[in-house]
C-alpha cells in the first residue's frame, strides 16, 4: 500500500473556533474540504510520524465516512497507532480520556456538539491536544494558517476499516485499535465515585429519568446507571444514537428537552432528571419541580464534591467562564481556594487543570467538569448529583435551597439571538465598546451602571493574553448583563445576552427569574439599542 500525495488548493472558511471547526454537512462533504483540514492539523502539529492519536466522534450523520477519511490520511501521514471508538462512537469525555490514558499525541473528535444533526444540519471536526483537553488558541493560529497555504494532502488508497468489531486491524503499516468506547470511562467513573452508595440509592426506591437525546451518551448512561447501578430500565430514554438525534436538537437545557422538564414537572416526576448533548459533554439536572441552572450546579458540585471519594481530601480551586455567574466564587471564597474567570471554551481550563490550580471548572452553557479529563462531562456532572444526594439523603430541591440560604442566589437567564446578520451583531458589539466611559453613572430604568468594560483574560499559567472575550456591564445593587457573539452556530452570528442579579443572602425566597431580572433585562436592551441595531428584541431561544 503505498501513500498518495493529493494536489489540493486552499479552502475558505477554515478558520477552527474555541469548539472546533463548524461548518453545515454538506460542506464537509465536498470534495477537498474535510481533507484540507485534516492535513493541515497535521501540518500544524509536525507531522504524523510515529505518533498515537485518537478517533471518534458522537455518530451524526457523515461520522463514520469521515472517520474512513481520516483513518486514511492518518495512514498516509506516517501515524503509528489510531486507537477508535467502535462503530466510530466516542463521547468527547471519553475520547479526552483516551488521550490521557494512552499517553496519546492528540486526537480527532467529530461532533458539532450541541447543535443539530443529518445531512442538512451540522457537522464538525476539532483536535485535542497531548493533555486530552482542546487545541490551544497557538496550536488553532497553526492550523488555520497551514489552511491558507496547503498545496497537497497525503492519504492511501484502501477499502474502509472494519469498525464494527472490537480488537486490532492495520491499514497498511499503520495499526488500528477498535475499543468498546464506554469500558475505560466507565473503569474512570468507578474510580472517581462512590458506586456502591449510589447502588445503594437506587436499591432504596431513588428514582430517575436520564434523557441521552438520542445522542452519545446513550451506551455510557445505560451501562453505567442501567448496568452497574442498578436504575430501573428505562431510566435511560433516547438512549440510541442516531444520525440525526430522532430529529431533535441535542441541547440539554429547558427549551430542547422540554419532554423531560415537562415530567420533572408533573406530578409523575421521579426524584432525579438529568440529559446530555450530542457529543456527552454538557449535563441538565432538574429535580423534582426544581431546574437547576448550570451556574448553581457548578457552586452546589464544588461545594459537595468532598462527598465523592476523588474529591475527598478538598479543591484546588474552581474556575468558571467569564459569563458564568459567581456563585461559585462565593463558594470558593468559603472554602479558602482559589477562583478563576476565564473566557468561554473549555481550553481556557486547560493549563489552569495541568498547573494543578484548579480541580472543577465549568460554564453557564451546561458544561461542568473536573481534572479528571481535560473537557468538560455531562454524565461526570450526573454521577457527581447521584453520589451527592445519595451521601445527603434530601431531594435535589431542597438542596438547592439550602444553598441558596447559605450563599445567596443568582437570578440567571441567557437570551440567545441567532442567525443575526453578522454585520448588525458586529455593528452592536461596537457601539457597547465605543460607550463604556460614559455609561458610568447612567440610570436605565431602575438600573444605575457601576462599570463596563470588554473582558481581557490575562493566562496565570503561560501569560498569555486573549481580548475582546465579551462585554460586561455591571450596575448598582449587584446586577451584570454581558453580551458576546458566539462561535458555535454555522449560519450568521449568534448574539448573546447574559442576565443575571443576586438576590443576596434571602436568595431562598423564590421569585420567577424572568420577573427578577426584568430591570437587568431592559437596561441591557436599551444601552446596547437592540431593537434599531439587529431588528428585534425577542431571543429565539431563554435559558
Amino acid at each position: 500500500m503505498q501513500i498518495e500525495t493529493i494536489e489540493t488548493t486552499p479552502i475558505e472558511g477554515q478558520m477552527p473556533g474555541t469548539s472546533g471547526l463548524r461548518k453545515k454537512t454538506r460542506v464537509f462533504m465536498e470534495p477537498r474540504f474535510l481533507e484540507n483540514f485534516i492535513q493541515a492539523t497535521f501540518d500544524a502539529i509536525g507531522g504524523g510520524d510515529g505518533k498515537t492519536l485518537i478517533v471518534g466522534g458522537d455518530g451524526r450523520y457523515f461520522n463514520k465516512d469521515a472517520i474512513q477519511t481520516i483513518l486514511r490520511m492518518s495512514a498516509g501521514n506516517g501515524v503509528a497507532q489510531v486507537i477508535v471508538g467502535q462503530n466510530g462512537i466516542l463521547s468527547t469525555p471519553a475520547a479526552s480520556h483516551l488521550i490521557r490514558l494512552n499517553g496519546a499525541d492528540g486526537g480527532f473528535i467529530l461532533s458539532a456538539s450541541h447543535n443539530p444533526g443529518g445531512i442538512d444540519e451540522d457537522f464538525g471536526v476539532k483536535f485535542n491536544a497531548a493533555n486530552g483537553g482542546p487545541a490551544p488558541e497557538g496550536l488553532t493560529a497553526k492550523m488555520f494558517e497551514a489552511t491558507q497555504s496547503i498545496s497537497a494532502y497525503k492519504t492511501v488508497t484502501a477499502p474502509d476499516v472494519d469498525l464494527g468489531t472490537v480488537g486490532d486491524v492495520t491499514l497498511g503499516e499503520m495499526a488500528i485499535r477498535v475499543v468498546d468506547p464506554v469500558e475505560s470511562y466507565q473503569a474512570l467513573m468507578a474510580e472517581l465515585f462512590d458506586f456502591d452508595a449510589i447502588r445503594a440509592l437506587f436499591a432504596g426506591g431513588f428514582t430517575m429519568c436520564f434523557d441521552a437525546m438520542h445522542a452519545v451518551t446513550g451506551p455510557y448512561a445505560k451501562a453505567i446507571l442501567e448496568g452497574t447501578l442498578g436504575a430501573a430500565k428505562g431510566t435511560v430514554v433516547n438512549g440510541v444514537p442516531l444520525e440525526d438525534f430522532g430529529k431533535g436538537h441535542p441541547d440539554p437545557n429547558p427549551i430542547w428537552a422540554k419532554e423531560l422538564m415537562d415530567l420533572m414537572m408533573s406530578d409523575k416526576a421521579p426524584d432525579l432528571g438529568a440529559a446530555s448533548d450530542g457529543d456527552g459533554d454538557r449535563n441538565m439536572i432538574v429535580g423534582r419541580g426544581a431546574y437547576v441552572t448550570p451556574s448553581d450546579s457548578l457552586a452546589i458540585l464544588a461545594a459537595n464534591a468532598h462527598l465523592a471519594p476523588a474529591y475527598r481530601d478538598g479543591l484546588a480551586g474552581i474556575a468558571r467562564s467569564m459569563p458564568t455567574s459567581p456563585a461559585s466564587d462565593r463558594v470558593a471564597a468559603k472554602l479558602g481556594i482559589g477562583s478563576f474567570e476565564t473566557p468561554t471554551g473549555w481550553k481556557f481550563f486547560g493549563n489552569l487543570l495541568d498547573a494543578g490550580k484548579v480541580t472543577i471548572c465549568g460554564e453557564e452553557s451546561a458544561g461542568t467538569g473536573s481534572d479528571h479529563v481535560r473537557e468538560k462531562d455531562g454524565l461526570w456532572a450526573v454521577l457527581l448529583w447521584l453520589n451527592i444526594l445519595a451521601a445527603r439523603k434530601r431531594s435535589v430541591a431542597d438542596i438547592v435551597a439550602q444553598h441558596w440560604q447559605d450563599y445567596g442566589r443568582d437570578y440567571y437567564s441567557r437570551y440567545d439571538y441567532e442567525a443575526v446578520p453578522t454585520d448588525a451583531a458586529n455593528t452592536l458589539m461596537a457601539h457597547l465598546r465605543g460607550q463604556f466611559d460614559d455609561l458610568l453613572g447612567q440610570s436605565f430604568g431602575n438600573m444605575t451602571v457601576a462599570a463596563a468594560d470588554e473582558f481581557s483574560y490575562h493566562d496565570p499559567v503561560d501569560g498569555s493574553v486573549s481580548q475582546n472575550q465579551g462585554v460586561r456591564i455591571r450596575f448598582e445593587g449587584g446586577g451584570r448583563a454581558v453580551f458576546r457573539l458566539s462561535g458555535t452556530g454555522t449560519q450568521g452570528a449568534t448574539l448573546r445576552l447574559y442576565l443575571e442579579q443576586y438576590s443576596g443572602m434571602d436568595g431562598a425566597r423564590d421569585l420567577d427569574t424572568q420577573v427578577a431580572l426584568a430591570d437587568v433585562r431592559a437596561a441591557a436592551q436599551a444601552i446596547c439599542d437592540m431593537e434599531a441595531k439587529i431588528g428585534r428584541t425577542t431571543p429565539d431561544v431563554i435559558t
